[in-house]
């Protein structure tokens, strides 16, 4: 990898692969017991990424992390470790003065790193381990033990939007399944009225019975399973009149082409005991009649 200098007179050294990530950021930093060495540490930590299902993305050692491997913190120019590229000091440089203040650890040994991931939920955890050695101003606690640092990245869930559905796309469903699930209908927490929002998707349905004009539909509300089955009844049933009344009184469809009906959450989608799951169970469907 190719060096550069820092503020400090420092070299630098950037790792030849990056990788950019978003989402909450947990930093965890152990003293091990002693006699526990740094290779023992990483491998627990491989053990348990693969036996969860992850994968190990990158590993080294030592010089092939880059930089000097023995270096633990700034000070006196010189080759940065991985260890201080990674643990930059800024946060420290105020309690030098401190009463009672003493350098975590300037020398290092067996310096080791990992970067694994894991597909399924999007978090990425890096592990680097090493040594520390002694030294004047070395904390005295810390000399020979080991010293790990996890950092957890895990990715905020982003709430699905569901796209607009065409009117041919939902002829085309209704015509091979005999009806078709709508995410593009909003209402208010607990409440029956229509949010502008389900504008489009209103105006798609209204596509959908203009163009086959012998087309009759049950609109069928579904809840998820927050509150008692009778007060989601209620609800369901009302927020699927609201929408056979906004399309008979805003676009001139007959009511007699449109039928409402409530089920509570007595047909989900999906499991009610996570918020993805409650949130596909929230819909309108149109049923052929």
């Amino acid at each position: 990898v190719e060096g550069k200098r820092d503020t400090h007179n420092n070299r630098v050294y950037e790792p030849k692969d990056k990788k950019t990530l978003e989402g909450s950021h947990t930093r965890l930093v152990y003293i091990i017991p002693e006699n526990v060495s740094p290779l023992e540490v990483l491998r627990n930590y491989q053990e348990e990424i693969t036996s969860k299902g992850g994968e190990i993305l990158y590993q080294c050692k030592e010089q092939e992390c880059g930089g000097d491997p023995t270096r633990g913190s700034h000070g006196g120019g010189g080759s940065m470790s991985l260890s201080m590229y990674l643990r930059p000091e800024e946060h420290i440089k105020d309690k030098r003065d401190s009463p009672g203040y003493c350098a975590q650890a300037p020398k290092i040994a067996d310096q080791r790193y990992m970067a694994g991931a894991f597909s399924e939920s999007g978090a990425h955890i890096s592990v680097l381990t090493f040594a520390v050695k002694e030294w004047p101003g070395t904390c005295p606690e810390f000399i020979g033990r080991t010293v790990a640092a996890v950092d957890i990245i895990e990715p905020k869930q982003r709430q699905q939007k569901m796209v607009t559905v065409k009117a041919a796309e939902m002829a085309k469903k209704i015509s091979d399944t005999g009806s078709i699930a709508l995410y593009g209908i909003y209402f208010d927490f607990d409440k029956a009225d229509l949010k502008t929002e389900s504008q489009p998707t209103l105006e798609q349905i209204v596509g959908l019975l203009k163009d086959d004009p012998k087309l009759k539909l049950l609109v069928v509300g579904h809840t998820d399973n927050v509150g008692t089955f009778p007060f989601n009844m209620d609800l369901s049933q009302r927020r699927a009149a609201a929408v056979v009344n906004a399309l008979t009184t805003q676009f001139g469809v007959e009511k007699s082409r449109l039928t409402p009906v409530g089920v509570s959450f007595a047909a989900p989608v999906a499991s009610n005991r996570t918020e993805e799951g409650r949130a596909k169970n929230r819909r309108v469907e149109l049923v052929e009649n």
